[in-house]
């Protein structure tokens, strides 16, 4: 009985370490004269070099995906002050990182 519930929970163990951690970074999407923040708002393929390096600065392995996102989808943690200077307004890029 031991050595089933022992293979059970190394299977449990097993499965929950196979699963990539995963976190999403916000950042601001600040036009650079680059066209770095156009690649990675639209979704261009140039935007995937550019986010992956951005993981692996934060020591992920990869970017799982990148897109811009409005302020409204981003749950209070930008006040409205602090994104806009006059009538410009910063815009925000999601980039999803994985381990």
């Amino acid at each position: 009985m031991r050595l089933v519930l022992a293979v059970m929970l190394a299977m449990l163990l097993g499965i929950a370490s196979a699963e990539a951690e995963k976190q999403i970074f916000i950042i601001a999407n600040d036009a650079d004269g680059y066209g770095v923040d156009r690649c990675l708002a639209t979704g261009a393929s140039c935007g995937a070099t550019v986010a992956t390096a951005y993981c692996q600065a934060r020591d992920f392995h990869q970017a799982v995906s990148y897109r811009r996102v409005e302020k409204d989808e981003i749950t209070g943690a930008v006040p409205a002050r602090a994104t806009c200077h006059g009538a410009a307004c910063a815009e925000f890029v999601a980039i999803e990182c994985s381990r």
